[in-house]
């Protein structure tokens, strides 16, 4: 026997049940399929545990798509104080953390737990755990083949996400679909990752695991007069950065892996907020006291360090020098180095590290205001599995929010 519903919403993320509990609140008979056994696992673990839920500085500048901007018209229809208001319509207590990133202040739970709520004051059906073997279009819309039976539907939309940690079931089923209804796909990759580097090239700094310092990271296309089709401009982040055994991980180097491509270099200034030219150099008259002390007084000593005992240009053991017997030369050498320090990563960790996929389905092939297909009327996708890519601190949760209100509304319009 086939199940009829107006609209079918496969994936029961952010994305999948925002706009399921949209369109069912409208008055819409709404599905909901989900191939988990346990609901919205990466809302569960986002934010390490507390949900960075959205941001209140959310613009389209802080995503990055092929067609940048095709998230306006979402973005402005649903935004972060539209979501605040739902938050706090259930009562859950949330706080700012920093660069306006906000979180709740007991648990991910309570995000969940509203969307399901939402989602049942819309009278959602629910299929979970249940998976599609099948989609085809039929004179009433589109017929679902799943393993709880056949489920027929004028309206489907693909909430699927994308590829990111594939241990809590992130598969490219949306990526699929698309293909089989004639769509391109904008080539997925990790994004929001740690980088990775030859383990030869990297092994001076592998005993600097666990050392966290801010820093400015940039990345390389800000050198062309005009970037390659499909990326992005420089980008510069200050933020957090932590070196790992096998390479560069922290907020920084996931903001930046965002934009970074294969083969091209990062640069990282180290000290930041520091001349390290003018300090050292302000100190050295007469300063019998070794460089590497002197540089351990104004950086992290392990990373001091480390990094007088692997500079190139400098001798063999610059550590040792007297400040004072230290060439003018090589203290601007040493600066320059440390504040643009230049270095090519040959891959990232991976779809099983990384928070989001970059890239996915074309958005010049959806309306921006309903995030249908134009050429297959009724079919929608919506969330991570569009070519829309949002900054770390929860500017992607937004999109899912925004892309799947678009949705709601329009699966019941």
């Amino acid at each position: 026997m086939t199940s009829r519903f107006d609209v079918a919403v496969i994936g029961a993320g952010a994305a999948g049940m925002m706009a399921a509990a949209v369109a069912g609140q409208r008055g819409q008979r709404v599905v909901l399929i989900d191939h988990a056994s346990k609901l919205a696992e990466k809302i569960r673990i986002s934010g390490g545990g507390r949900c960075n839920f959205t941001n209140i500085g959310t613009t389209p500048a802080n995503f990055l798509s092929q067609n940048p901007n095709f998230c306006r018209s979402a973005l402005a229809a649903y935004t972060p104080r539209d979501f605040i208001d739902l938050v706090e319509k259930h009562g859950i207590r949330w706080h700012e953390k920093h660069r306006g990133q906000l979180f709740c202040d007991e648990s991910s739970e309570d995000i969940i737990a509203m969307l399901k709520r939402e989602c049942d004051e819309g009278r959602v059906a629910w299929r979970m755990p249940c998976s599609v073997n099948e989609i085809a279009q039929d004179q009433g819309g589109f017929m679902l083949r799943t393993s709880l039976g056949a489920i027929s539907a004028r309206q489907l939309v693909m909430a699927t996400g994308g590829m990111a940690i594939p241990q809590l079931g992130a598969t490219d089923f949306a990526l699929g679909i698309a293909r089989q209804f004639g769509l391109k796909v904008v080539e997925p990759r990790p994004a929001l990752v740690p980088l990775t580097f030859d383990a030869q090239q990297w092994q001076p700094f592998a005993a600097l695991s666990g050392l966290a310092l801010e820093v400015i990271v940039k990345n390389d296309v800000g050198t062309r007069k005009k970037p390659a089709a499909g990326k992005a401009r420089q980008t510069e982040f200050l933020e957090d950065l932590l070196f790992t055994h096998r390479g560069l991980s922290g907020p920084a180097i996931l903001q930046i892996s965002s934009f970074w491509n294969p083969g091209e270099p990062i640069h990282v200034d180290l000290a930041p907020h520091q001349d390290l030219e003018s300090d050292l150099l302000d100190v050295k008259s007469g300063n019998r006291q070794q460089l590497s002390t002197v540089l351990a007084g104004l950086w992290p000593k392990r990373l001091a360090d480390q990094w007088l005992a692997n500079i190139e240009g400098m001798g063999d053991d610059p550590g040792a020098m007297r400040l004072a017997d230290t060439p003018d030369k090589m203290l601007r050498h040493l600066a320059q180095q440390i504040h643009s320090w230049s270095l090519v990563p040959n891959g990232t960790a991976g779809y099983k590290k990384a928070e989001v996929m970059r890239g996915g389905v074309d958005t010049r092939a959806l309306n921006q205001k309903s995030m249908e297909v134009t050429a297959v009327p009724g079919l929608y996708f919506v969330g991570e599995a569009v070519d829309v890519t949002g900054w770390l601190g929860g500017y992607n949760f937004q999109w899912a929010w925004a892309s799947g209100v678009a949705c709601g509304r329009a699966v019941s319009g």
